[in-house]
């Protein structure tokens, strides 16, 4: 990748925030909708990348990060009665906590054990959401009643339930944490990591702490999908078991392969893609999956490295 200046990085980034900002007022009702689901999933998806794309750690267990988020906004909303501000730093917290746990001792296997002890812990939790029904809901879940998605700051109060709350709250978020990604893969310590995936034991001989620069990985990692999860929760009123299964920690995968591992914008490009076209061929056919499944499959072939990714390979090697 050649680096390019850090104002035509960062211009490009904001140029996307801008145009996202502008379809809010042009997209139809549904559309609306969708995208502000979307970009709450990116989130999701750049919160995988980091571990992912930039580390190499191939990780089946990001969905109890999502879920620890989930939950911890939606049980602190619906049993506790917390306001929406500090039910979202709940569920942050729980996502990072769990994720310090969980890096803590996943960090002891590599490769193939690393993926098959992410993917162990995850369903645990699958389980213990389950087995906590009377507190979680189950298989059934909760809804958050419309009165507990209310933020009020100063005079005013905003209701997450108004599409265009939704949509600028979930812009916020995917804002936030786009920026933030840019900043941290452009530092150092994104060097190192890269570093790490690259070559782990050339860095160790270089002097740094491969173990702790992972772990600081795995716990930014599962902080920024508890995020996602998190407003996932307020923002469309739904808490489930179904966020937790092995399912969920594979479609942030897909995502960011689609879009371009390693890449700060491919999480967004690779939900964008697969969302539209399941939503656009299960309009025509009930064998939808059959369509997208061949459509991922040419795209494998013509973009072996995700839409960004090849593009930034052929075309546009300064992209981020």
């Amino acid at each position: 990748m050649r680096d390019a200046s850090p104002a035509k990085t960062y211009a490009l980034h904001v140029g996307v925030i801008a145009l996202l900002f502008a379809l809010n007022f042009v997209l139809p009702d549904y559309h609306q909708g969708l995208f502000a689901r979307i970009m709450a999933l990116a989130v999701f998806a750049m919160g995988y990348n980091l571990l992912f794309g930039y580390v190499g750690l191939l990780s089946l267990g990001h969905a109890m990060f999502f879920s620890a988020g989930l939950y911890g906004a939606g049980l602190t909303v619906y049993h506790l009665g917390w306001g929406v501000p500090a039910a979202f730093v709940a569920g942050v917290a729980c996502g990072a906590l769990l994720a310090l746990i969980i890096g803590l001792l996943a960090l002891r296997t590599s490769g193939v054990a690393f993926m098959i002890v992410t993917m162990m812990f995850a369903q645990v939790f699958y389980l213990l959401i389950l087995y906590f029904a009377a507190w979680t809901g189950g298989d059934q879940g909760l809804v958050i009643q419309q009165a507990s998605r209310v933020i009020a700051i100063g005079g005013a109060s905003f209701d997450l339930t108004d599409p265009t709350v939704r949509y600028m709250s979930a812009l916020a978020l995917f804002s936030i944490i786009l920026l933030v990604t840019l900043a941290v893969v452009r530092s150092r310590f994104g060097r190192v990591l890269v570093a790490i995936r690259e070559n782990e034991e050339r860095t160790k001989m270089l002097g740094y702490d491969t173990v702790a620069n992972k772990l600081a990985a795995v716990v930014a990692s599962g902080a920024i999908c508890a995020a996602s999860g998190a407003a996932y929760a307020l923002l469309f009123g739904y808490v489930g078991s179904s966020f937790a299964s092995v399912q969920y920690s594979i479609l942030p995968l897909l995502w960011v392969l689609l879009g371009g591992a390693a890449t700060t914008l491919g999480p967004l490009v690779g939900t964008l893609f697969m969302y539209y076209v399941t939503d656009i061929t299960s309009g025509f056919t009930s064998a939808y999956l059959l369509i997208v499944g061949v459509a991922l499959i040419l795209l494998v072939l013509f973009f072996p490295k995700g839409i960004l990714g090849s593009i930034r390979e052929r075309w546009l090697g300064w992209l981020p």
